[in-house]
């Protein structure tokens, strides 16, 4: 029998979803272009008043809102509430210019906390499970988002943050932990960690789940880390535009549900800004509509990702996207060739003799791009025989060259000697910015 945190909404029929979904995306843009004159002069130039926007397929007469929009009014100038009426700040990292500033009041952060309560039942969390919240805390969304969450599901939070990893190991064995959240990058780096300290997380830990997010991470590599720490590994989802961590996979793990009594989704090209139909890939653009501080009307995410039509196992009416494959923007073009991280981690992740950690390079000789993936053997794979070594790198170039369509250079690299992450991994070094 499926657990629910809200079960009327969550089983809401989907026509029913529809018509809550159409009331209050138009209560949203009355109430933006009432409060926001970012809003008010965005809707103007493109000809489009509130009244304008009556049923969902309306939204497409809207504008859409990028990033860059954030980082232009730096630091409050979207915000439709004064500070007064703020509870909290939160900002990105900021480190190509001025970080992106999102305020919430306290319905905003109440409403976070629902959404992954919702989240962290679906998949079996309660109120006898610990989560070790190894996300940063701070002005990173990530740490206090499902530390916000679990304790309104009532579970109990062990916020140890990221880094220091054998005093976290310690406790995770010490106070029985069962639940983990952090980037899948550190949550490797706490396996490796693990094994040089004589412990292993199957068999000395109570962990059982783990809710990996913040970084796009494939399908292999989610089973790499079952079948090496025997956990359940779930994708957690959010910006921090829009809350932070917000959606995962349900109990089922066959795609992410979005509540849309909260946000309204939509998948498009990301050349031509034109809906794709359900199934096929796309970029994900999303609405807000319930939040009061920093509402968003179709942000462009940028994460790519598929939405699924067919209804959920689970029993959950809410739309799913499928597991986020990259990002539109971290896209490599080398030779014309469009290349994601996400595809070369698919790719290494499938063959054993391959470790967990990896680096792409891309240089320009003379006219000409060139790539290089460096790639840490697996400890049990090294081999004294030069011949052994040329079979491997053949056998990796190879199944690069079949995936990418182009020709990479393949370098192995001893076990340990590239560089971990306790929060977001840097998977590619493009020599041709500097």
């Amino acid at each position: 029998m499926p657990e629910y945190w809200d079960p009327e909404i969550e089983t809401m029929p989907v026509v029913d979803l529809n018509k809550l979904q159409e009331e209050k995306l138009k209560q949203l843009v009355h109430y933006v272009y009432e409060n926001s004159p970012f809003y008010r002069k965005k809707f103007d130039e493109h000809g489009v008043k509130p009244e304008d926007i009556q049923t969902l397929e309306d939204i497409r007469k809207l504008p859409f809102t990028v990033k860059q929009d954030l980082r232009d009014t730096y630091p409050t100038g979207m915000f439709c509430v004064p500070n007064s009426k703020l509870a909290r700040f939160h900002a990105s990292s900021g480190t190509t210019g001025k970080p992106i500033v999102v305020g919430y009041t306290q319905n905003d952060i109440d409403e976070w906390a629902e959404s992954l309560a919702r989240g962290f039942t679906s998949v079996g969390m309660g109120k006898n499970d610990i989560l070790q919240v190894s996300y940063g805390y701070g002005l990173f969304t990530g740490g206090l988002g499902a530390h916000y969450g679990s304790e309104k599901l009532g579970a109990t939070v062990l916020p140890t943050s990221s880094g220091n990893t054998e005093r976290q190991l310690e406790l995770m064995r010490d106070l029985d932990v069962t639940a983990i959240a952090c980037t899948p990058s550190y949550f490797l780096y706490m396996i490796e960690t693990a094994r040089k300290e004589g412990i292993s997380i199957r068999d000395d830990t109570k962990l059982k789940m783990g809710f990996f997010g913040a970084e796009p991470w494939s399908e292999e590599l989610k089973k790499r880390i079952e079948d090496e720490s025997g956990i359940k590994a779930i994708d957690i989802y959010g910006t921090s535009e829009m809350s932070g961590p917000l959606f995962t996979e349900c109990s089922e793990q066959c795609g992410i549900h979005i509540w849309a009594d909260k946000f309204l989704v939509e998948i498009i090209n990301p050349e031509t800004g034109e809906p794709v139909p359900d199934g096929e890939i796309g970029e994900l653009v999303i609405t807000t509509l319930n939040k009061e501080a920093l509402p968003l009307i179709r942000y462009r995410v940028r994460d790519l990702t598929r939405k699924l039509s067919e209804p959920c196992v689970c029993g959950r009416t809410h739309p799913r996207i499928t597991r986020i494959s990259g990002r539109s923007d971290d896209m490599i073009i080398v030779r014309g060739i469009n290349v994601f991280p996400g595809q070369v981690e698919s790719v290494l992740m499938k063959i054993p003799e391959v470790g967990n950690h990896f680096m792409i390079i891309v240089d320009r000789i003379g006219p000409l791009d060139s790539m290089k993936v460096q790639i840490e053997m697996h400890e049990s794979a090294f081999s004294d025989k030069m011949s052994d070594m040329m079979a491997l790198k053949k056998k990796i170039s190879s199944a690069l060259k079949s995936v990418l369509n182009l020709a990479v250079e393949v370098e192995l690299v001893e076990h340990g000697s590239l560089p971990r992450s306790e929060g977001k991994s840097k998977k590619v070094i493009d020599k041709r910015k500097i």
